[in-house]
């Protein structure tokens, strides 16, 4: 599917594919070291090859992952959205989202939220959760936009639990 960024921009969203980790690890390497924090909520300079076999050989229902390329660069790795489905509660899911610094505050990672949310449904997934930094605006205001209600727990620490119930 091709999604046009505010900018113009036009970048291609596909599944993601194991042939991807390449050029998966470049993209990590690119990303700044406060994007990295939100999305690992640690340091992570590179990813471990076990982490590449994870993050791209996924099997579509449990573990579900779409990454967005440049249109005119497939190569060029701009975001990566998923969902790993609980082993606990089928009917849960944990999401992640990862937008490339120079694309956020596009509309991407809103677009992508909304395409898991509609591919966590047609497998049976009714809920999303996220453990995410308390200061992470984009995360409340993404699972916010996906959701039609959303709770959130406040442990002792400086992470929380997002728990977004998908909307119909």
């Amino acid at each position: 599917m091709l999604f046009t960024l505010k900018d113009g921009s036009v970048v291609r969203i596909r599944p993601i594919e194991p042939t991807d980790k390449d050029i998966l690890a470049v993209a990590h390497g690119r990303l700044s070291e406060e994007t990295v924090y939100l999305r690992f909520l640690s340091a992570k300079p590179r990813l471990s090859g076990s982490e590449l076999r994870y993050l791209t050989e996924v099997d579509g229902e449990n573990h579900f992952a779409l990454i967005a390329v440049m249109a005119d660069r497939p190569d060029d790795v701009v975001a990566v959205a998923r969902f790993v489905r609980s082993s606990d509660d089928p009917g849960t899911a944990e999401a992640a989202v990862v937008v490339g610094d120079p694309f956020q505050h596009q509309g991407l990672g809103r677009q992508l939220g909304l395409m898991l949310a509609d591919a966590a449904r047609a497998r049976g997934i009714r809920r999303f959760t996220a453990t995410t930094l308390g200061t992470n605006l984009a995360a409340h205001r993404l699972m916010t936009a996906i959701s039609r209600r959303l709770s959130s727990d406040y442990p002792a620490g400086a992470t929380r639990t997002l728990v977004a119930e998908l909307a119909a």
